[in-house]
């Protein structure tokens, strides 16, 4: 597997299209989607953790390629949940296997992004809360929460990158 690292929003940018966001866990993918515009993320689903980094794929990278393919995404954005020092640990690990088992399933016409996803999870928590929802063993709301962190990071940068082009 490659080396472990940041995309930028905007380079190599496919237009026009459905983005998916992805939080990965070590029990949950958290599961979110955009707009055809590209503007704004919300909650798709929370899809169970099926697939070990070695073997075949499971269950979750099949829903996973099933939802990119019926949504006719045009990009994945994956969490990458580097260590506040910046390194990968196993969790990042986890988010790359994900992303090169989704590369192989779905080939050259869904890019696949690594965006940083550092804190998503405590600041999804957070705006659960200030909305008056109550999380407590609500695990699958804050999955999908995270992801649509993420997701909405990427878009909002994607949209400044974009318009900063000239």
């Amino acid at each position: 597997m490659a080396a472990l690292r940041f995309d930028r929003p905007g380079s190599d940018d496919p237009g026009r299209g459905r983005r998916l966001g992805i939080d990965v866990g070590d029990v949950r993918v958290g599961v979110a989607m955009s707009d055809p515009d590209g503007l704004l993320a919300t909650p798709v689903e929370t899809i169970a953790r099926a697939t070990g980094r070695r073997g075949p794929d499971g269950a979750d990278i099949d829903r996973l390629v099933e939802l990119a393919e019926e949504l006719e995404v045009v990009e994945i954005v994956i969490g990458l949940p580097l260590m506040l020092d910046g390194e990968p640990g196993t969790s990042a690990r986890k988010a790359g296997d994900v992303a090169f088992r989704l590369r192989r399933r779905l080939g050259e016409g869904v890019r696949i992004r690594m965006a940083d996803e550092r804190m998503t999870t405590v600041l999804a928590q957070s705006r659960l809360h200030q909305a008056g929802v109550d999380v407590k063993g609500g695990r699958r709301i804050i999955d999908q929460a995270a992801a649509v962190e993420i997701l909405q990071s990427w878009l909002d940068q994607r949209r400044d990158a974009l318009r900063d082009t000239p």
